[in-house]
């Protein structure tokens, strides 16, 4: 199978979260259908949709993957799981431990009832585009007319994105 270069979004707000992120970047990194892995800066972000929660941290992870984008979504999901996710009594955007979005797969555009890719709402989330842009901010998604950094420029989510480390966030490889 062909390599893939993929991004995936990760944020949380239960639980000690920064070990929940060096878990799931370490899992990924150590599988086999992962090539390589390097994460963007750790963002604060105020949450989004219900404010009735405490804040999250969130941060966007680029790897090389030689298996298939729906693969790497049941990956995703095991890592949620495992992190004690349990989406059936979960409130829509309420708190959660761990939350990993498959954002770009590729020039790959998928859209059935188990997965979109590119994800529908990156640009509409300025949480997702601030750590995209650590890392690709020339990247034009699939289907996009603009690359990462204008659509952060043009964002109108104006929630408060707040940098916690200052480079790309390498926590996860010391733990």
């Amino acid at each position: 199978m062909a390599t893939t270069t993929a991004f995936i979004a990760l944020g949380g707000n239960m639980g000690d979260v920064e070990r929940t992120f060096a878990d799931a970047l370490r899992h990924l990194s150590a599988m086999m259908a992962c090539d390589s892995l390097r994460a963007s800066r750790l963002y604060r972000t105020a949450p989004w949709g219900d404010p009735d929660q405490p804040d999250y941290l969130n941060l966007v992870a680029e790897m090389t993957w030689t298996d298939s984008a729906d693969y790497l979504a049941q990956m995703c999901f095991a890592l949620e799981r495992r992190a004690g996710r349990d989406r059936s009594k979960e409130r829509k955007n309420g708190p959660r431990p761990l939350d990993i979005d498959i954002l770009v797969f590729g020039e790959e555009q998928i859209d059935n009832d188990e997965l979109t890719i590119p994800h529908p709402h990156i640009q509409l989330r300025r949480f997702v585009l601030a750590p995209l842009f650590d890392l690709a901010p020339d990247l034009v998604p699939p289907g996009w007319q603009m690359d990462v950094e204008e659509a952060l420029r043009v964002c109108e989510d104006h929630g408060a994105v707040t940098p916690v480390s200052g480079g790309h966030w390498k926590v996860w490889l010391e733990t």
